[in-house]
């Protein structure tokens, strides 16, 4: 396992990890801000080729992030939700190259109109940094835990995906994967944890209204 003291030799990161500088890892937030406010296009493509491995979580925190909001999305993040198990497939395929078709490689992550988005999606990852510190680190950067990472964002974007539509019940599991995704690059156990437990509650209560909205109709025949 490599450690920030460098007492072994170095591994090549896994897909989806954090690669560990001598300094300690460089803040998701700013990496993101330098992305956003850097030249070129803000697309799936361009995030893939700056970032790498990492894709995998970033692309996850800024495809999951729209549902996540507190706001009924009447089904147009679907196609997010698609990308985004798409790519955690992947992920648990070992695949260190992220392959999506050109026509999904080409969809805009930012501009003006995601501006709002965009502002309050960096303000709760400056939160969250700030509250955050590694713990077990061992649990992450291995082939093991990308494949439950991958898992996990498959149920919560499932979970998200199947939320019926101007309900808002997209939004915790949505929330869930976002916070994993936070919690994998962060490597804290404790935002993993909670992120799991938020997407849980997300999936049993869509469950729970899902069957008492059933139950009604029924009761009205």
């Amino acid at each position: 396992m490599t450690t920030a003291m460098g007492t072994t030799p170095q591994q090549p990161p896994a897909p989806g990890a954090v690669p560990i500088a001598d300094g300690g890892p460089e803040k998701v937030s700013d990496e993101l801000e330098r992305w956003l406010s850097g030249d070129g296009p803000k697309t799936l493509d361009s995030l893939i080729e700056l970032f790498g491995p990492k894709s995998f979580a970033l692309l996850f925190i800024l495809l999951l992030g729209v549902p996540a909001l507190p706001l009924p999305t009447g089904g147009v993040t679907h196609v997010f939700e698609v990308i985004a198990v798409l790519l955690a497939v992947q992920l648990i395929l070992g695949s260190e190259h992220i392959w999506l078709p050109a026509k999904w490689r080409r969809l805009e992550l930012a501009g003006p109109g995601r501006q709002r988005f965009l502002t309050g999606l960096m303000k709760m990852i400056r939160r969250l940094e700030r509250i955050s510190k590694p713990r077990l680190r061992f649990l992450f950067n291995h082939r093991l835990s990308n494949i439950v990472f991958g898992l996990l964002v498959i149920g919560g974007s499932l979970g998200a995906f199947l939320a019926p539509p101007f309900t808002g019940l997209d939004t915790l599991p949505s929330l869930g994967v976002v916070l994993l995704s936070l919690g994998v690059l962060l490597e804290d156990i404790v935002v993993v944890l909670a992120a799991v437990l938020v997407a849980v509650a997300g999936v049993v209560l869509e469950i729970v209204l899902g069957s008492a909205a059933v139950g009604g109709i029924k009761s009205l025949f």
